[in-house]
């Protein structure tokens, strides 16, 4: 455990988005949840971190559904009279073309200090865009973000007169600020090998993606193209980052230590890069969740207490039945079971896996008996993920008063649902969840899990206990058989466990609820994973 001193080093976190508060659309998904979160328990616990991001004109996207069923995307371009205004502005080169960065500063949301850099400026000229999208596009333009977030970044600390002991890069759009910190050494005199190893000695770095393909690289030219090599060769670069360049990979050989997100994720991630020589350590620092946030605290009370959550838990559920009728005109009954389903919509979460053995689970849903409530959006151009979205809305047609699918996914859904759900259904092809803090929220609230050990799950699961896990832990590279056991385990547990346990069975489903609050809440709260952060990360001396 870390001793609160003065002697803390003095963090500053880079990530591309930061989910604080469903008024600011700096955020698409579970990365920014998390960041959103670190910052929170940072301004909580008092520990010296500052955050750097970017401020989004037009966030990610609001995802509708058409009348035809077919998600589609509309943008706004957002204005937040909450953000201060540090009077100060940087400067970055792109494209041979000087970009100028205004720094704003947000921390009204019981954050620590989140430094915003954002081009809408209109000296500009033809840049204002580059903080138009979070994720708007993939190639210059997703580079030119990057530029903005690490040597931008970079660029606001010194400004701003901030000082920084360790820079944490949250996943690899940040590298650019490590190339930065080489550059400043190198202008000061330094060679490239003691500017680069210097530096390291100066960063960490989270890896969040458990599949290579999903980790962003740039052909080397177009970073030559674009300036980001900040003086760098092409033969640095490849030393650094391969060809094409990869951001993980550059990260983990600029890191002098890194981390994964949960225990399983670290074994998943050394397996992945066993191959990048000369990369720093991963271990594993599981993901924890901000409890005021997410968090019924009368839930935790009433099972610390032994009160009555079966009442404290239906008033939750009441609410989400309320705010699912409010945004569909649909009732579910409050009486019958409901399963949360809130994922991001790729194939490898299998959004749909709950349907594929229609004889067993059509006539639970004809009765009601089971009633589920899906979320989630796809990347503005993904159209596979778009396909996969557009089959749950076709499943509530198909199962009208029984299956549910909210639009547009924000804070606001995620937490009605891992409040007020009885069941939350979790099943990913393991093992390609890095985390799932969704499913932490639920725990917390007295909304048993239902997922594969997958994740941060295989730390917390105590079967029939706590909750449930579905499968043995398989894992297989064909995907239809792996697809074929999960889907029979899922079955089996959800109709021979599950279902009976919630309807003939109250008083172990209340227990079940009890522990899994109890079992939960403290090793799985923010407060646990910043102070792993810093016993792990920050203050580790180098041998």
């Amino acid at each position: 455990m870390v001793a609160k001193t003065s002697h803390l080093p003095k963090v500053a976190y880079f990530c591309m988005e930061y989910g604080l508060d469903n008024r600011f659309k700096a955020y698409a998904g579970g990365l920014g949840i998390l960041a959103g979160d670190y910052l929170k328990g940072a301004k909580d616990y008092d520990f010296p971190i500052v955050g750097i991001g970017i401020k989004w004109k037009q966030g990610y996207t609001d995802q509708m559904i058409s009348p035809e069923g077919q998600p589609y995307d509309t943008y706004h371009n957002y204005r937040y009279d909450f953000l201060e205004d540090t009077g100060v502005t940087v400067s970055v080169d792109i494209r041979r073309r000087t970009v100028k960065c205004k720094v704003w500063k947000l921390d009204c949301f019981g954050n620590a200090p989140l430094y915003l850099l954002d081009t809408d400026l209109p000296e500009n000229g033809e840049d204002p865009w580059i903080t138009g999208q979070l994720y708007g596009w993939f190639g210059e333009e997703r580079i030119a973000q990057e530029m903005v977030l690490g040597v931008g970044g970079v660029r606001a600390l010194r400004a701003l007169g901030i000082e920084v002991d360790v820079y944490h890069f949250n996943e690899g759009h940040a590298l650019f600020a490590g190339l930065e910190l080489i550059r400043e050494k190198r202008e000061q005199g330094m060679a490239f090998e003691a500017a680069w190893e210097a530096s390291r000695r100066q960063i960490v770095f989270t890896t969040h993606t458990p599949v290579i393909q999903g980790n962003e690289s740039h052909p080397i030219d177009r970073l030559m193209y674009m300036g980001a090599n900040l003086g760098m060769t092409v033969t640095q670069l490849k030393k650094l980052g391969g060809s094409p360049f990869n951001m993980t990979v550059g990260a983990l050989r600029l890191s002098r230590k890194s981390n994964a997100v949960a225990q399983l994720h670290a074994k998943t991630a050394n397996k992945m890069w066993k191959h990048v020589k000369g990369r720093s350590e991963i271990i594993g620092i599981t993901n924890a969740i901000h409890l005021p946030t997410w968090v019924d605290s009368t839930m935790i009370e009433a099972a610390e207490k032994n009160g009555d959550l079966w009442a404290a838990h239906t008033k939750n559920k009441r609410d989400l039945v309320a705010f699912v009728k409010a945004r569909t005109g649909i009732e579910l009954n409050v009486e019958n079971l409901i399963i949360g389903f809130s994922r991001r919509a790729v194939p490898y979460k299998r959004s749909d896996l709950i349907f594929s053995k229609p004889e067993l689970i059509d006539p639970l849903l004809k009765e009601r008996k089971v009633q589920i409530i899906f979320s989630g959006r796809a990347h503005p151009l993904d159209d596979t993920g778009k396909a996969i979205a557009a089959n749950l809305v076709a499943m509530s047609k198909k199962y009208p008063g029984a299956v549910v699918f909210l639009e547009n996914y924000g804070m606001d859904i995620g937490a009605a649902l891992t409040r007020g759900s009885d069941v939350w259904l979790n099943n990913p092809r393991r093992p390609k969840e890095a985390s799932g803090t969704s499913g932490m929220k639920a725990a917390m609230n007295g909304v048993l899990n239902l997922s594969i050990l997958d994740g941060w799950w295989p730390e917390a699961c105590q079967h029939g206990v706590n909750g449930w896990q579905f499968g043995d832990g398989f894992e297989s590279d064909n995907e239809t058989e792996l697809d074929a056991h999960d889907r029979n385990a899922l079955y089996q547990v959800l109709l021979q466990e599950v279902v009976p346990t919630y309807y003939n069975n109250r008083s172990k489903w209340v227990d079940m609820m009890r522990q899994s609050i109890l079992s939960t809440k403290d090793y799985f709260s923010v407060k646990r994973m910043l102070e792993e952060y810093y016993e792990l990360l920050y203050c580790e001396e180098e041998a």
